[in-house]
């Protein structure tokens, strides 16, 4: 098989290697973007969500997780899939930018005064008590400029202009939590003021990318209009409800073990949760770039594919040995990290983190769904898998516990990719042995590495036994053909300003 180009690149002491072919410089350089900006982003938020949870204890962590779980699911209602179709137009025809911006402005006009009532009056058919009712209300702020920020954001990602994105959502997490430590440090601290921290992160959010939108657009691309009538309701509605069975399988584990076991459950769950799902930036932030190539790609099968085969290739590179490594370092990340009283997340973790490799390979085969026009097959491989996940969850958290709820993410996900990889295989020529063969050698790399860092851990910190952890990774995957210097010399002629591959020709 003729070897694809590709790029590298590390940060943290994780390998972050992201390929591409000469053609995709500009999916490359909108992936460096919003990668850089989300390791520090993500990081912010674990730092912070670990101090929450040393500070306020697994109880207060529990009702503090619950209620923005409820948030979650609820902005979907806000959204109704419309952002998806926004970027998809935008980045087929650019020149509509601002009417299409004008469109889903005034689709929210209508969304959010919903979204807000049933928000208000929800805590009170689920049964909740005056401290979790409280915070969810407080949160219907977070919701409704997060809505607002999703789509301006939205609008500069059809327009290829991801750099706005990554400062935004990076200067919005670090206010957040520097307006949340000084609570907590100041021992003020309430779960109310921490929902106040982040109302000021998502204000920022909101503000700053309307200013963006301004900037490009004018001033009238944020007055609300109808001129489009009900057709983008329509095309959105296969993405809409992608979005509800996506939030719905994603939080509803949290609510479930919330009513059927109590808000302490939740706290033990929330950490390992919050500890997978971080590193789910990686694949969200080359999606961001990926979905609006694919889709100008749409007609092109061989591009499709290669762009295709380019993106499972990174995130297997990169998903693997996060996998691994977390797995094999869960009890020392709980401790160091959490404190004894979050011991019983352990378990948890060390199962709940191999949904991420899971995750990590559905978001490139849902994206080439989607670009394609096939999101009516991606919604009903969701909304199969919601049904599995919900059903595996009110089976398995009364037998199992908190465990029993990462059994149903993995059962759940499981499902999704092997349903994904059969519906793009009629869209293009994937093989299961073409993946094989160009990840052996990383998975390979990532067992020996997990080993060495096992064994290593009981003599020496374990901080220490990540950095050879690393060393060993980084070394194997060289060493078995996974990775070439000529791939360090493409990624910095994409560093320098101006750089580029031979003058490639623009994606844009």
């Amino acid at each position: 098989m003729k070897a694809k180009p590709r790029c590298f690149f590390a940060k943290y002491g994780v390998l972050l290697i992201y390929s591409m072919s000469q053609q995709n410089i500009n999916l490359a350089q909108n992936t460096l973007y919003l990668t850089l900006a989300s390791v520090g982003q993500k990081a912010v938020a674990f730092l912070y969500f670990a101090m929450i949870a040393r500070f306020m204890g697994v109880e207060d962590t529990g009702s503090y997780f619950l209620a923005l779980a409820v948030i979650m699911i609820l902005m979907a209602l806000d959204d109704v899939g419309i952002t998806s179709v926004l970027i998809r137009e935008i980045a087929k025809k650019t020149s509509d930018a601002k009417v299409w911006s004008q469109t889903v402005l005034g689709i929210k006009v209508i969304t959010i005064p919903v979204t807000v009532m049933i928000a208000f009056f929800l805590p009170l058919v689920l049964g909740y008590g005056a401290d979790v009712t409280l915070l969810i209300r407080l949160a219907i702020v977070i919701m409704v400029a997060d809505t607002l920020s999703l789509s301006f954001y939205g609008i500069l990602r059809g327009l290829h202009l991801l750099k706005y994105e990554a400062v935004g959502l990076f200067m919005g997490q670090i206010i957040a939590a520097i307006a949340g430590t000084i609570f907590l440090l100041t021992g003020i601290a309430s779960l109310p003021l921490l929902i106040v921290a982040l109302m000021t992160g998502s204000l920022w959010n909101m503000i700053f990318s309307a200013f963006q939108v301004v900037r490009k657009l004018g001033i009238k691309a944020l007055v609300p209009t109808w001129r489009l009538g009900w057709d983008p309701m329509k095309m959105a509605l296969a993405f809409f409800m992608a979005a509800i069975f996506v939030k719905v399988y994603s939080y509803v584990d949290s609510i479930i073990l919330s009513i059927q076991i109590g808000e302490h459950a939740v706290g033990i769950y929330a950490v390992a949760y919050k500890l997978t799902y971080a590193f789910q930036f990686i694949p969200l932030a080359f999606v961001a770039a990926l979905y609006p190539a694919m889709a100008a790609r749409a007609n092109d099968q061989k591009k499709l594919k290669q762009t295709l085969d380019d993106a499972l290739w990174y995130v297997m590179l990169i998903g693997v040995p996060i996998v691994l490594g977390i797995w094999a370092l869960a009890p020392e990340i709980i401790h160091a990290f959490y404190g004894s009283e979050f011991e019983a997340s352990i378990l948890p973790l060390q199962i709940l983190i191999f949904v991420l490799l899971f995750i990590f390979l559905d978001f490139p085969l849902g994206s080439l769904l989607n670009a394609t026009n096939r999101q009516v097959t991606k919604t009903a491989i969701m909304g199969v898998t919601m049904i599995i996940n919900v059903g595996a969850n009110l089976l398995l958290i009364p037998v199992y516990g908190v465990a029993g709820a990462c059994y149903a993410g993995l059962v759940s996900f499981a499902f999704m990719v092997v349903a994904g990889w059969f519906f793009v295989q009629r869209v293009v020529d994937l093989k299961v042995m073409d993946l094989i063969r160009s990840t052996w050698g990383i998975v390979l790399a990532s067992l020996v590495m997990a080993t060495v860092v096992i064994m290593t851990k009981p003599l020496m910190h374990f901080v220490l036994s990540i950095m050879l952890g690393v060393v060993v990774y980084t070394a194997l995957i060289f060493a078995f053909g996974s990775i070439k210097p000529a791939h360090l010399k493409k990624f910095w002629r994409l560093m320098r300003p101006n750089g580029n591959y031979e003058n490639s020709p623009s994606n844009s």
